[in-house]
């Protein structure tokens, strides 16, 4: 079996950074307008200016926790 560098623990707290990164840009889609020269308020919803740049921040501190994170020694 081949040994890797990072334990499943660190992989799963990658994957769930990805995940939340994922669901940050998720949260930025919208606001747009049809028609050029209509502004759409909603482009600068909370939401969009505020929530989603945080879920993204959140989700690169989960990655880089989880690359960080020194896997405990097993006691013996």
């Amino acid at each position: 079996m081949a040994q890797f560098s990072l334990p499943s623990k660190n992989v799963k707290l990658i994957g769930i950074g990805l995940l939340v990164m994922i669901v940050g840009f998720v949260l930025m889609i919208g606001g747009g307008s049809s028609d050029p020269n209509v502004f759409n308020p909603a482009m600068f919803s909370f939401r969009r200016i505020t929530l989603a740049p945080i879920v993204v921040i959140a989700g690169i501190v989960v990655i880089l926790v989880g690359i960080m994170k020194v896997p405990k020694e097993p006691e013996e």
